[in-house]
Parts: structure tokens; C-alpha cells; sequence
């Protein structure tokens, strides 16, 4: 008998997430759900029973995401899945204790932030690591100055843009990892109706009756778990759904790909991390 997969899904109280941690459940994996609520995050666990773990923490707070990162390397001798789903579409300008615009740290910062700190048991692993992407990275306008902070916000071209920054990071990541065993793709589950990006008021009733006719979660899943336990050695593919696409140029400008990794490492402090060793 095969030994248990040990999956780790961010985001996992909900939507995609959930239904990705439910399938993983179904195949006897072990599931460790990171949630930034814990009461959430406990009732999800209960709710899919099987073995699930849950580790708490706040991915838009870059000192919390350190702490999660301790915490998978505690509980997790190996890891042999690592789904990046958590995610926000903002409604108004959030900064982050860390003074970065919220969405740009949990949509980029924290995947890439976690990615690092975990390389050592990424490396041990062999670890096939699936980012959850979104089409609209093709209408992202990264300005490497104002994005970060939330200068250039906007309710629409915020998501698109830190969804794009993150997409800049899957070839980086595969040329890093490449013969080491560890592979990482990223995947458009399609329009899923999800809670992502509901405003309140009257403009959210009217958002949630649209969604009514969009896919489910668990058909956004569907994609997400194939990748997440496909075995072989393909890595650095980017899939709309279950179809292999090529970028678009705007994520395959391999400059500013170096210029938005290289910032990545200055404002999480990882200049000088060994990657060996997945500790500075």
C-alpha cells in the first residue's frame, strides 16, 4: 500500500479551496487546511472529516505567514502537496500592517513567501506545488512602485494585476526547482461562483443572483486536484481548466518576471535565503 499524501491547501475553509480539500479527503489523503479564521477553519475540518489538520494564520500579515510556515514543518515531516488557494479580490484599499496593499501580499507575497520558506521539505519531498490562478491576469498592469502599496488601486485591476505578479513567479519557480523533483504549475478553474470579490449592499444581492448560473466549486476543483496529483515531471505550465495554454505576453516577459522576484525577496526579508535549507 501506497503511503498517505500528505496535501496542504491554503484558503481551505471554502469555495475552491474546500472543494479541493474534500476531493483530496475522498482520495484518503491527509489534508492540512490553512485558514485565517479558526473557528472557520474547525468547522470545515469537522465537516470533511477523514484526517485533517488545520493551521491558522493570517497570509496578508508577513510575519503570520512565517508562523504558518513554522508550523507545516512542525506537523508535516513531508509535504507532498502544496495547493496555493487562498486568495482576495478587494472592494476598497486595505494596508496591511507591513504597510503593502492586502491583496498584493495574499495573492503573491504570501505563495512566494511560503514557497521559500518551505523549499528545504519542498526539496526533501519532491513536492508537486499547484498555484490557483485567474484569467484576468492578461488585463494586470504591474508598476513596481505604486502596486505594492495600493497607490494604483483599483476594484477590478488590483485582483488582475497581484494575480499576474504571482503567474510572473510559476517559470521562475520551475527553472529553480528544475531536476530536483519539486514541480509547480498554476490553473484558471474557470468562473466559479465563489465569494471572492462580493461587495455588500445592493450591488452584492445583485452579484450573488449572477452567479447563480456559474460553475461550482467543486468543478473549479476538478482541474486543481488533477494537477495537484498528476504524477511525472512536467512543470512551469500555466492550464485554463484542463486545457495546457501558453502565456500571455504581459506574463511572459521574463525581465520583469527577475524585477517582480527580486522585490518579492526585499519586502519579505528573504535576501540570502538558503535554499537548501529553507531558512535564511
Amino acid at each position: 500500500m501506497e503511503d498517505t499524501l500528505t496535501t496542504v491547501v491554503t484558503g481551505g475553509n471554502r469555495g475552491i479551496g474546500y472543494a479541493v480539500a474534500s476531493a483530496l479527503v475522498r482520495r484518503d489523503c491527509r489534508v492540512v487546511l490553512v485558514t485565517r479564521d479558526r473557528e472557520r477553519g474547525e468547522r470545515a475540518a469537522a465537516a470533511l472529516g477523514g484526517s485533517v489538520d488545520l493551521v491558522t494564520g493570517d497570509l496578508s500579515v508577513l510575519s503570520e505567514v512565517r508562523s504558518v510556515a513554522d508550523e507545516l514543518l512542525r506537523r508535516c515531516g513531508s509535504i507532498d502537496v502544496l495547493v496555493h488557494n487562498a486568495g482576495v479580490w478587494p472592494t476598497r484599499l486595505v494596508n496591511t500592517p507591513d504597510e503593502l496593499e492586502r491583496s498584493f501580499v495574499v495573492n503573491h507575497l504570501a505563495p512566494f513567501l511560503l514557497n521559500r520558506l518551505l523549499e528545504g521539505r519542498l526539496l526533501e519531498s519532491r513536492t508537486r506545488v499547484v498555484h490557483v490562478s485567474a484569467g484576468l491576469y492578461i488585463k494586470g498592469r504591474l508598476d513596481m512602485d505604486r502596486t505594492p502599496v495600493g497607490a494604483d488601486f483599483h476594484r477590478m485591476r488590483t485582483y488582475c494585476t497581484t494575480k499576474l505578479a504571482n503567474l510572473l513567479m510559476v517559470p521562475l519557480f520551475a527553472d529553480r526547482w528544475r531536476g530536483t523533483g519539486v514541480t509547480v504549475d498554476a490553473v484558471h478553474p474557470g468562473v466559479i461562483r465563489t465569494g471572492l470579490g462580493d461587495p455588500g449592499g445592493v450591488p452584492g444581492v445583485l452579484l450573488k443572483a449572477m452567479k447563480r448560473s456559474w460553475a461550482s466549486p467543486e468543478r473549479g476543483a476538478t482541474p486543481v486536484v488533477r494537477l495537484a496529483l498528476e504524477s511525472g515531471g512536467a512543470s512551469g505550465r500555466y492550464f485554463d481548466a484542463d486545457r495546457q495554454a501558453p502565456l500571455a505576453p504581459v506574463a511572459a516577459d521574463q525581465a520583469l518576471a527577475q524585477r517582480v522576484w527580486d522585490q518579492a525577496e526585499t519586502l519579505t526579508g528573504l535576501t540570502g535565503l538558503n535554499a537548501t535549507e529553507g531558512r535564511p
